[in-house]
Formats: structure tokens, C-alpha cells, sequence
């Protein structure tokens, strides 16, 4: 069996993980340029627990000049077998207010700048996103959420947009439209890297606003939406920490196969792959091409 390693993302206004113990900051090195930041490693109850800020402290990255590639290389590279994002969002349903934490199952990609798969030339891969999110690990997140007297809301759709700038109003209606839930500019290109890792992942979407649709939210500005940041990033601390002392010491498989993505996904022939890619895929692809 796999130990299980809970690996946290942390997004807008949370840069930080209290409650870890024996912690250590530690710069790991990724053929595919610089992370976000170092990681945080520390335990939870003797649950592992690796913890990167998506934004770096300060908040000095913007959606778009995050390096995705990296930031899933090293966190593949620190063993994370189980990879929670938390991501502040927009809202396109009334019943989704400020303050909602939306567990969401799908993913629709709107971005045009990001580097959004590990593979390319000399290596080519395909691997399903069918189900972007892993299952088993989502209903984990709902149940701490609960115990912690968060009432989640299971499923929904995350439109990821470029960024940085909000939604033109034209757009905001568009999405609403077409029943898209939340939206943000972070969550898909990591969904997507995190399948080709092989490592489960699920998302906490953690409403902000009502994005520009709203009559009452038609100017999201910086500051309105910080006060809301701050109480969602209390509570999502609370989550994480009862998640992990509740978590499975030893990895669970994914029901949908997300740790074993790479199975069927290779279709580059041993003879026709790049060296110099093969190598750079080590920690995200080793096990696969390690049998070709």
C-alpha cells in the first residue's frame, strides 16, 4: 500500500497552514522552471501534509504568471498522493451567496496563456478529464467540512477565465447562461496537471462575490471581496486540519482511476520519444515509462 500524503494549495488570502507540527520549509527543483515557493512540510497527527502557496506570500503572482507545471512537478516530487486547491471564487447562482463553499465536480477551461500539460513533441500523451475531479477525495472535504459545521455545496461547474482582469458583464451573463456555477482563473490548469501527475484532486471553491451579473455585485472590486476572503480562509483552515486528522493513512485508489491516469494515456512509441522530455517527465511519468 501507498501512504497517503494530503497536499494543500493554498489560493487568495491563505499563504500559511497553522496547526502544522515538525514543520520544515524546504525549495524543491523542478525541470520545468521555479514554483510558486518553497513547500511547507510538516504532519497533521502523523498525516503528512505538504503546503504551497499558489500566489507565493505577499500575494506576488498573479493567475497568469503562475508556474503550473512546476508547482504540480514538486509537489508529485514531495509524494502528495492526495492534492486539495483552495481557490476564492464568483458566483453565478443565487443560491450560491458569499461565504459558500462549493465542492465542484467539472471544470471548463476559458484561459489562453497557460502551459496546461506536462506532455508535448517527443512525448505525447492523452489522458481522460472526463471527471476532473477525484470522487473519493471531494466527499472526504464534504465530510470534514460538516464536522466542522460547514454546510458545503456538492457539485457544480468552475469556469476558469484568463484573468487578471474580472468579468466584462457580456461574459458574466454568458457563463450564468449557460449554468456554469463559480468562477476562477486558477483551479483547471491544475486539475488537468494533476491528472497527468496521477495525483487525486479536488477543489474548494470558496465564494467571494456574485461576479458582475449581480445587480447588487455589477463593480467587484479588491476590497469588497477581501473581507469575505479572510472569514472563507478561517473556516478553510478549520476544514483542512479536521480533514487531515481524519484522512486515510494509507492511500485509498481512485475510483476513477486519477492515480493510475497514465495507464492508458502514452501513444508516442518508446523509439520515437525525446530524450530530453522523457527526462524532464521523471517525477510526474516514471512509472509508466520506466516499463517501456
Amino acid at each position: 500500500m501507498t501512504k497517503s500524503i494530503l497536499g494543500i494549495i493554498g489560493g487568495s488570502g491563505i499563504y500559511d497552514l497553522p496547526g502544522l507540527e515538525n514543520v520544515r520549509e524546504e525549495r524543491i527543483e523542478s525541470p520545468w522552471g521555479e514554483p510558486s515557493g518553497p513547500v511547507r512540510i510538516g504532519e497533521v497527527e502523523g498525516l503528512p501534509v505538504v503546503f504551497l502557496s499558489r500566489h507565493d506570500k505577499g500575494h506576488r503572482l498573479s493567475p497568469s504568471d503562475i508556474n503550473y507545471r512546476a508547482n504540480i512537478d514538486v509537489l508529485k516530487r514531495a509524494g502528495v498522493t492526495d492534492l486539495v486547491s483552495l481557490s476564492a471564487c464568483g458566483s453565478f447562482k443565487e443560491d450560491l451567496p458569499p461565504g459558500t463553499f462549493v465542492l465542484v465536480d467539472q471544470f471548463v477551461d476559458r484561459t489562453h496563456l497557460r502551459q496546461t500539460s506536462f506532455f508535448g513533441k517527443g512525448c505525447v500523451a492523452h489522458v481522460s478529464m472526463a471527471h476532473p475531479v477525484a470522487p473519493r477525495l471531494r466527499a472526504r472535504i464534504g465530510e470534514a467540512a460538516l464536522l466542522e459545521g460547514i454546510e458545503p455545496k456538492f457539485g457544480g461547474t468552475y469556469v476558469c477565465i484568463e484573468g487578471p482582469q474580472f468579468s466584462t458583464y457580456a461574459e458574466s451573463m454568458t457563463y450564468k447562461t449557460l449554468g456554469y456555477s463559480v468562477i476562477g482563473m486558477t483551479n483547471l490548469p491544475e486539475a488537468k496537471l494533476a491528472r497527468e501527475a496521477e495525483i487525486c484532486y479536488a477543489t474548494v471553491a470558496m465564494v467571494t462575490d456574485f461576479d458582475c451579473w449581480h445587480p447588487d455585485h455589477d463593480a467587484v472590486t479588491v476590497q469588497q471581496i477581501v473581507a469575505v476572503l479572510l472569514d472563507n480562509a478561517d473556516r478553510a483552515k478549520r476544514l483542512v486540519a479536521r480533514l487531515a486528522r481524519d484522512f486515510p493513512r494509507e492511500h485509498e485508489p481512485c475510483p476513477i482511476g486519477s492515480d493510475r491516469a497514465l495507464d492508458t494515456a502514452l501513444i508516442t512509441a518508446p523509439e520515437a520519444r525525446d530524450p530530453e522530455l522523457v527526462a524532464k517527465l521523471g517525477a510526474v511519468a516514471g512509472r509508466v515509462l520506466g516499463k517501456a
